[in-house]
């Protein structure tokens, strides 16, 4: 049983074609200068119009694999009129590959993303080291990475990953924590929180002093999505 694609004729919603066309991504904001986030896995859009919100200086791509989340994203961006918000239905590592500029990124947030819970499916896992390698290419100087989930195994494999990347700063204390002051709760999140269950945050800068030509070459390794490129993006 196949869902029905919903059509998104929302000015928020960023059609692949655009950028194929060869548009670049700020060109696609109402203020192409200001500095561009990413948000890895949207949803329906909760955490991603409230940093908008918060941050007006600054654009937003959301991204997610789900049209209904991405239809859902863009009618709350619509209602509430913001010009600094868009959305694409896209994976992640295809988005890097194919659309995103090197050193592009303020900052990027993945929160709670599918933690493949069962032990023979967790290297489908999006956040590894390949994949911090690779968004080390995507930051600016200072760019900042945000990583959040209510799978305490997972958090503690990518924070067990910080001595080995030392293209990062850890900006905590500790290598995770369970609270971050000011770092808004999406509507997954409270979920969990309301049942008494810890949200696991890490939060990592790429170092200003960072020298880009002396990093590996950049390399983007596929998910189990592998053939995204094929698929319709309706």
């Amino acid at each position: 049983m196949t869902q029905r694609m919903i059509e998104i004729n929302s000015p928020a919603f960023l059609d692949e074609t655009v950028l194929v066309a060869g548009q670049s991504l700020p060109a696609c904001f109402a203020d192409p200068k200001r500095p561009l986030a990413l948000e890895i896995g949207c949803g329906t859009g909760h955490f991603l119009l409230e940093m908008a919100r918060r941050h007006p200086e600054r654009n937003f791509l959301g991204i997610d694999i789900y049209n209904k989340g991405c239809y859902k994203t863009c009618s709350k961006i619509d209602l509430a009129g913001l010009d600094n918000v868009r959305v694409m239905r896209v994976e992640a590592r295809y988005l890097l590959a194919h659309h995103l500029p090197q050193a592009s990124l303020a900052a990027v947030y993945i929160n709670c993303p599918d933690p493949w819970p069962k032990k023979r499916h967790r290297n489908r896992r999006l956040v590894n080291a390949d994949f911090l390698r690779a968004m080390i290419h995507f930051l600016r100087p200072d760019g900042e990475l945000f990583f959040s989930t209510d799978f305490a195994d997972y958090a503690a494999d990518v924070a067990a990953l910080i001595p080995e990347l030392p293209a990062y700063r850890n900006c905590l204390d500790l290598p995770l924590v369970t609270d971050l002051p000011g770092y808004p709760i999406s509507k997954y999140m409270r979920r969990f929180l309301d049942r008494g269950q810890p949200i696991h945050f890490v939060h990592l800068q790429r170092r200003e002093e960072l020298d880009i030509a002396e990093l590996p070459t950049l390399k983007v390794v596929a998910g189990f999505r592998a053939r995204w490129g094929d698929r319709a993006h309706g």
